[in-house]
């Protein structure tokens, strides 16, 4: 058994550990809340605007949009994986880690040209470790990614892919899908021609007269998907010039928003626990220190009485 000064040193640096566990974990509980209200707060707006470029694409109309169309010689791809910039939060970039080599193999077994762009210094350091050259990287992003920073990427992708440079975008990250289930998922942004298949049940037309009356009235075409009425005043080629980009946008900024808020919700969970082991262990360690000190006693107890009877004699 160990000395008592021992065991209650140890006992000590624990306690400080577990203060730390916990004030880590009101941290992150904290940064979740206004993390998930953004999340939450963007998906609606992310779901509509997706869905009325999905009802654009599939008015019946001669429109169409370059981010729409699928290139007919692929041959350049990049890859953005989204981890985070600190660790202390269980599997969560580990997670994204493998998924994100996993598609990595993948891609350079389909295209001839692969880029890897990452977010997070933790995805670096896999990249890293697993000797993939990561051509852009950004660790600025924190908990509450700014939708400035975003749409300078966003940007720079969409004048890639409309020039011809990019054939093909995937975006690893976490997503976030409520405060207890959050799961590492590989999506492809780029091309957008899957807008239009995104509700199935909801499939919108133009009579064939409509042209003509778009015509007559100056640009104006109804279109109708489900119960929403829409009218392209000037035209709906401006209307796709401008939402199709916008909805690729948001889409883009909702995945570093899912990413924030689920690394927040792997750290509040993973200090919680640390938190619990702690207590556990200061528990078990102040009962065999108790033993210890016990001991302790009766030994010098038992030495002074047998210096007594040694003095008596």
């Amino acid at each position: 058994m160990a000395k008592a000064r021992a065991l209650d040193k140890r006992r000590k640096s624990i306690r400080n550990i577990r203060k730390i566990t916990r004030t880590m974990e009101l941290i992150a509980t904290a940064r979740f809340k206004k993390a998930m209200d953004r999340a939450m707060a963007a998906t609606a707006y992310t779901k509509r605007i997706t869905k009325l470029v999905a009802d654009l694409a599939t008015s019946g109309l001669k429109v169409s949009h370059p981010l729409l169309e699928t290139h007919e010689k692929s041959s350049n791809a990049t890859l953005l994986m989204l981890t985070a910039n600190r660790g202390l939060c269980g599997g969560y970039n580990g997670s994204i880690a493998r998924a994100g080599i996993n598609r990595h193999a993948e891609l350079k077994s389909q295209f001839p040209n692969v880029r890897m762009e990452v977010s997070g210094k933790r995805g670096i350091a896999a990249c890293k470790f697993k000797r993939i050259t990561v051509d852009e990287s950004y660790t600025k992003f924190d908990d509450q990614p700014r939708f400035e920073d975003v749409e300078v990427i966003a940007t720079r992708l969409l004048d890639a892919y409309v020039t011809g440079t990019l054939d093909r975008l995937d975006v690893v990250y976490t997503r976030f899908v409520s405060a207890s289930k959050q799961v590492a998922v590989v999506e492809t942004l780029l091309p957008l021609e899957s807008l239009s298949g995104t509700d199935a049940g909801a499939k919108s037309g133009a009579k064939s007269g409509d042209g003509k009356d778009a015509a007559k009235d100056g640009g104006k075409a109804p279109a109708k998907s489900g119960d929403a009425m829409y009218e392209f005043l000037p035209s709906a080629e401006s209307i796709l010039k401008e939402v199709v980009p916008a909805s690729f946008k948001v889409k883009l900024f909702k995945c570093f928003l899912d990413a924030a808020v689920s690394e927040q919700i792997a750290r509040m969970v993973a200090m919680k626990s640390a938190t619990e082991n702690a207590s556990d262990m200061i528990k078990q360690l102040s009962m065999t220190y108790n033993r210890a000190r016990q001991s302790q006693i009766t030994a010098e107890i038992t030495e002074i009485i047998g210096g007594v009877e040694a003095l008596k004699k």
